[in-house]
């Protein structure tokens, strides 16, 4: 089972102007914000905690070979991270790319964020998947992000954009086929079906995986986001259940509880923690806490299975 950590080199996902009440950190910037001696207490802190995967949201944290020109100030080389890359296996961790090509969340694509549904956009689109893959070995999985691409998560924005209906899932599917022309596995957040289920399920291909997501405790049978993983196991999807210590330390342990009652056993590939702040210091004891929460909630599973 995977038991995967979500950790951003880049952290330019999300607006791209400041604006009164920003929360830290989520107006990008020409620099990178990434703390190697918090990256590599996470690492071994995820290796003590028997978790076996990271999620490694690169952006515009690495020179690109195909793309430099997106590379923020003090941007790894491809070098770099394969060296860092060598460090994550060494602990037994498997390492997994994620590239968000979500128009809410694609800041660090620079000028490319403005060129949507482009030729010259589809083109960076796959040199960059193939690029992401090829340094990382050959990936089994590769995240590629997707989720709220509406004009409400945009309101903030210098420049708002949103795909939908046909382009949406056009775009989505060039994006699925650069993935799997590389042999990995293309792996998706879930949201877009939340308001319209019947659609999601008919057009989403089987062979993606999915990443529902839910970070309160309630789990209401109301509440639209949690009720979805049982929409998925329903329609037959593999799964892997996101939790956060974003607004509770309580709600990966109740996603881990949640999903093992709801997702069948086969469909069921494993979970991911999502910490949503950026690698720094002053974030030390949130990360790590997330790390903590993972392994506590390590006893529901191997129960279930054992």
């Amino acid at each position: 089972m995977i038991l995967a950590n979500l950790v951003h080199l880049s952290y330019n996902m999300w607006c791209d102007r400041p604006y009164p009440d920003a929360s830290p950190h989520i107006v990008a910037q020409p620099y990178l914000r990434f703390d190697e001696s918090l990256w590599r207490d996470i690492l071994t802190a995820m290796a003590e905690a028997g978790m076996n995967a990271l999620v490694l949201d690169l952006g515009d944290g690495v020179r690109w070979e195909s793309h430099p020109e997106i590379a923020v100030e003090n941007a790894w080389t491809p070098a770099k991270l394969r060296e860092e890359l060598d460090r994550v296996r060494e602990l037994g961790i498997e390492p997994l790319p994620k590239l968000n090509f979500s128009t809410a969340h694609d800041a660090w694509l620079g000028p490319y964020s403005r060129m949507v549904s482009t030729p010259q956009y589809y083109q960076v689109c796959r040199d960059l998947i193939e690029e992401a893959a090829e340094l990382l070995g050959r990936p089994r999985f590769f995240h590629l992000g997707m989720d709220e691409e509406r004009a409400e998560h945009q309101r903030h924005y210098a420049y708002a954009v949103m795909r939908q209906h046909e382009l949406w899932w056009h775009d989505l599917g060039m994006l699925i086929e650069a993935v799997e022309s590389t042999g990995a596995r293309a792996w998706v957040w879930s949201d877009q079906g939340w308001s319209a289920p019947e659609e999601f399920c008919a057009r989403m291909p089987h062979r993606v995986v999915q990443s529902n997501w839910y970070y309160d405790t309630t789990f209401g049978e109301d509440e639209v986001a949690p009720q979805f993983y049982g929409e998925l196991a329903a329609h037959g999807y593999d799964q892997i259940p996101t939790g956060s210590n974003w607004s509770s330390p309580e709600n990966f342990d109740r996603t881990v509880e949640y999903c093992i009652e709801r997702v069948p056993a086969d469909k069921l590939l494993g979970f991911l923690m999502a910490p949503w702040h950026p690698t720094l210091e002053e974030y030390r004891q949130h990360h790590l806490s997330a790390v903590s929460q993972v392994k506590a909630a390590r006893r529901l599973f191997e129960r279930a299975a054992g």
